[in-house]
């Protein structure tokens, strides 16, 4: 007898109508494939974008994809218990963090639970991770410094409290090295510091909360960290956990810095995940939406204004290139979201240039709006002295004769290079900075061989400090140059110089 396929429609629908136990399909559904850390269910038909859904055995995922009839489920944990059929719960809630005084110290995962075996974290509150950016009429412009303690950065590309300043350079420039050296010269500063890794090895991050217990930066820190062995969507979600612990306390009026290291790693689990999803992938087969993965993560760092608590979230996120190549995909997007960025080049590590910050691609578009009057008086010159350096030893490589002029710049270029070169973990107060950059500036420095500039720095700081702390007083009050100071400062390193070249 020979069955005809609407009969057998027919029949299921009738079965399914007179069926007792029927469930709501809008609060559960069931699986239909499971695989490769993501889930195909069929049901959950009220569910929302980023929801939290329960499996089987207390297993959790994401809603990342809602299609017509089913809903794509990033796992956030292992789907090796998971099979075609089980039932999936809506658990009513996205995904939240703990947030609170109580982060300080920790290293989180990117669910907020602690890692680093200090025991539960007590907290009273949790935010959503994903979270509309304040909107302009709340905003402030920037006009607060936020001292890096790196003289190549707070003289030329001065970051302030408020912007997103991104760290961009190959694999192996020191892009790290930057961001752990600021969130150390944060200490006594009222700045809390953030640091999210994601992809990262377990021993890079451990390394780096071991520096930062040494130099008692934890005290003023929380890590949040997704490492390489971890699921693509703990990843996905790690920087946008540590921006929410972040806004909690920009409300409370507090000034907070996040370092994001790196976002090429965070764009790379994305993709998996939406490759998965089976999205349509675009150039270099990353999904439409990867612009506004980071706009929407970027544009939360900003400078609140007086009524609505004045607090700030400084940005520093991290992109690796690739061959220096900064017109890619995802370094193109935050170049363009971002408000500058600081570009390490492999040339000048090589050389022994530490850091190796290029003076003429970096750039902040804050500029000068985030430096005290005193350093904008004596690096105002520094970057068009370096251009004008740069140019002439590319042409003097050429011929041999050079006029005195030519020599004239080429010896003040050497000394400006060894001046801004600086030990890692080893930030610079701000005025010793301002010192030696005067130095330099008025050419103090000139007849002194370049392997004996840094240790007449040294020298003439400790002498100041010693004999001369009206000088440092003085610029913590009046936080500028008058002709006095200046010509005082002058004589401090004239005399100076002298007994150090006996």
């Amino acid at each position: 007898m020979n069955i005809k396929p609407n009969e057998i429609s027919a029949l299921i629908k009738e079965q399914i109508k007179n069926y007792s136990h029927r469930v709501e399909s809008k609060d559960v559904g069931s699986v239909v494939t499971i695989g490769d850390g993501i889930a195909l269910v069929y049901g959950l038909d009220k569910a929302m974008l980023g929801e939290l859904v329960e499996f089987p055995k207390q297993i959790y995922g994401m809603v990342l994809s809602l299609e017509e009839d089913h809903v794509g489920v990033v796992m956030l944990g292992d789907d090796k218990e998971i099979k075609e059929g089980d039932l999936v719960k809506r658990t009513g809630r996205v995904i939240e963090v703990p947030v609170g005084d109580n982060m300080l110290g920790r290293v989180v995962n990117a669910l907020g639970q602690p890692i680093d075996g200090l025991g539960e974290i007590k907290c009273q509150k949790y935010r959503p991770i994903e979270r509309i950016a304040p909107g302009v009429m709340t905003r402030k412009s920037v006009d607060t410094p936020l001292q890096t303690g790196i003289k190549a950065i707070d003289a030329m590309i001065p970051i302030g409290r408020g912007q997103r300043e991104l760290i961009i350079g190959d694999r192996q420039t020191g892009k790290t090295a930057i961001a752990i050296d600021t969130i150390i010269n944060q200490k006594d500063k009222g700045v809390l510091c953030i640091y999210v890794a994601i992809g990262q090895k377990n021993s890079t991050v451990a390394q780096i909360v071991e520096k930062l217990k040494n130099k008692g930066a934890m005290e003023y820190t929380c890590v949040v960290s997704a490492t390489a062995s971890e699921l693509s969507p703990l990843q996905y979600i790690a920087p946008y956990a540590g921006v929410s612990i972040a806004e909690e306390w920009m409300e409370q009026g507090k000034d907070v810095l996040i370092v994001y290291d790196d976002l090429s790693k965070h764009a790379v689990a994305y993709r998996t995940m939406a490759l998965l999803l089976k999205r349509a992938p675009g150039r270099e087969a990353y999904p439409g939406d990867v612009f506004y993965l980071h706009s929407r993560l970027l544009e939360r760092a900003c400078k609140l204004d007086k009524e609505y608590g004045g607090g700030s979230i400084t940005a520093l996120p991290i992109i690796e290139t690739q061959a220096g190549d900064i017109s890619a995909y995802i370094p193109t997007n935050v170049i363009s979201i971002t408000d500058g960025q600081i570009f390490l080049m492999s040339e000048l590590f090589n050389a022994g240039q530490r850091p190796a910050v290029d003076s003429g691609l970096s750039v902040s578009r804050v500029g000068s709006a985030a430096q005290i009057k005193a350093m904008k008086q004596v690096a105002g010159s520094l970057k068009i002295e370096l251009a004008n350096y740069g140019e002439l030893q590319a042409f003097s490589q050429f011929g041999s004769d050079l006029d005195e002029d030519t020599k004239k710049v080429l010896n003040h270029g050497d000394r400006l290079l060894e001046v801004l070169k600086q030990e890692q973990y080893a930030p610079f107060s701000l005025n010793r900075q301002i010192i030696e950059l005067f130095a330099a500036k008025y050419r103090f420095l000139e007849e002194l061989p370049l392997n004996e500039v840094r240790p007449f720095l040294d020298k003439l700081y400790r002498d100041i400090e010693l004999r001369h702390h009206d000088i440092l007083d003085r610029l913590d009050d009046q936080k500028c140059f008058d002709q006095a100071l200046e010509d005082h400062l002058k004589e401090v390193i004239q005399e100076t110089l002298d007994i150090y070249k006996k």
